[in-house]
């Protein structure tokens, strides 16, 4: 069918009214406190729409898809170990944060362990969220690129600049309303979808789920003990790993436990985003499964359409006028939620980490050098997103970036908030171990499946730094590390 004017004014509208609902809010902005925790107002289901939006990139909406076409559900078993970490979360991270008197993550590692920590997990976590940014801004121009016939470079520069604007100028407020909009299109545009494919199966729905389990696409995987592959036990562990970081650490997530206006809405916010994404990221994956089933029983793809392409393909050409554009403007929604949490959230630590540190600014000081914070990242971003076009595989090199950069934080955490005895020197020696081997898993070959990079350092850092204190007389003074 192809796209039509319908689809392209569909497209603009969501476009052009992201920006300008973002915008609106920049007069609200007269402090630090606004711009970067909405003044703690946010009702606790605003907060969960954005944790959602946040969490689902334009990646994950095309990488699902194409991950179940190909293979099977083992992605789901991603999905089962949230409520594990949600539950943590809602129970011991949302208070801990709430109560901490920075807004920034990693206030809490300068207590135990000195400034030092809190530059080490700030520098990691900005670094991870200028490559996310890159990575998504450039994953998200390769659908459109595909379906509108764009090129890459207008499309990473447009999306830019456009989540830049409203980002820079309307904080966190702006970033969550429009993520908690984006979230609801995404939702929207999934089960558009699936509706559509079910009611286009050549030979009944019944046929269609007939033929996905003999072909055996609904498997969890393997639920063997090899830690080689993807198996549903090396998965869930990565899961939990990951899910544990991103809420328990993660300055995108406890930004928004702190923009809510009391705890009980910060908790019931925080597990409304995050089991929110179980039944979503099942349709996801249902549509690759529907997609296997929809061309293998009737549907013909040109020659080199398959993997992440089929789903843009069949966006594309295979729904009505209309819901084209709807679709397309789903995948961009995805894209924006997150790269404008990741400019925001940035901009965030960068004032409070380093401008605030031992200094007290004017409250004009404290909004320049959030509006340059947010600018500059936002130009980094897309820079990146120019040089992901050299690489050979940017979700992989999105991988390797983010397992170095943000493999030591988590191990760090949980050294300081569950273990009173860890001094400065045993946290620093046991990052350098953890570091030191989550970099050498990244980049060479081993006997165990990438997803156990994470887990392995993590594991590591927190070991070693809690044997280290154990340990008699093994460190006399410790404030020099300070």
């Amino acid at each position: 069918m192809g796209i039509t004017i319908v689809d392209y004014i569909v497209f603009f509208v969501f476009i052009t009214g992201t920006i300008l609902f973002g915008i609106s809010f920049y007069s609200k902005n007269k402090s630090a406190k606004e711009y970067t925790e909405a003044g703690g107002r946010m009702p606790g289901w605003v907060v969960g729409m954005s944790i959602f939006a946040t969490y689902v990139s334009s990646i994950s909406f095309l990488a699902l898809p194409g991950n179940a076409y190909i293979g099977n559900w083992n992605s789901f078993v991603f999905s089962l170990s949230i409520p594990f970490a949600l539950w943590i979360a809602a129970r011991y991270f949302v208070p801990f944060y709430r109560n901490l008197g920075s807004v920034s993550a990693y206030s809490f590692l300068e207590e135990r362990f000195g400034y030092w920590a809190r530059v080490y997990a700030s520098c990691c976590y900005l670094l991870t969220q200028v490559a996310r940014t890159g990575s998504v801004l450039f994953l998200m121009a390769l659908p459109l690129h595909t379906m509108m016939g764009w090129s890459v470079p207008a499309i990473i520069v447009i999306m830019g600049i456009c989540v830049v604007a409203y980002s820079v100028l309307g904080g966190i407020t702006a970033v969550m309303w429009n993520d908690a909009i984006q979230g609801i299109i995404l939702i929207a545009g999934a089960v558009t979808c699936v509706a559509v494919l079910l009611f286009s199966m050549p030979e009944g729905v019944s046929r269609a789920m007939a033929v996905a389990m003999e072909s055996d696409k609904f498997s969890l995987g393997s639920f063997g003990l090899d830690l080689g592959s993807a198996t549903f036990w090396v998965t869930l562990v990565y899961g939990i790993f990951i899910n544990l970081q991103n809420y328990g650490i993660d300055q995108n997530f406890i930004q928004r436990y702190k923009t809510a206006k009391d705890l009980k809405s910060a908790r019931s916010g925080t597990l409304f985003g995050g089991l929110l994404y179980i039944p979503v990221s099942m349709f996801f994956l249902f549509i690759g499964t529907v997609l296997f089933v929809y061309y293998k029983t009737g549907g013909t793809l040109p020659d080199g359409i398959s993997g992440d392409a089929v789903f843009p393909y069949f966006i594309v050409h295979g729904l009505p006028t209309g819901v084209t554009g709807l679709l397309i403007a789903a995948i961009c929604a995805a894209g924006l939620s997150t790269v404008s949490t990741s400019i925001n959230s940035g901009a965030t630590i960068i004032l409070a980490d380093f401008f605030r540190h031992k200094r007290t600014l004017t409250a004009k000081q404290d909004m320049l050098v959030l509006y340059g914070a947010s600018l500059v990242l936002g130009i980094l971003g897309i820079a990146l997103g120019f040089a992901m076009m050299t690489v050979q595989s940017a979700l992989e090199a999105w991988w390797s970036l983010a397992g170095i950069f943000s493999g030591g934080m988590l191990g760090l955490f949980l050294l300081g908030f569950l273990s009173k005895k860890v001094k400065n020197v045993h946290a620093a020696a046991g990052v350098a171990c953890g570091v030191a081997l989550i970099a050498w898993m990244s980049v060479r070959h081993t006997a165990f499946h990438s997803y156990l990079t994470i887990v392995f350092g993590t594991i590591v850092i927190f070991l070693a730094g809690f044997l280290l204190s154990a340990i008699p007389g093994l460190v006399k003074r410790t404030s020099d590390f300070k």
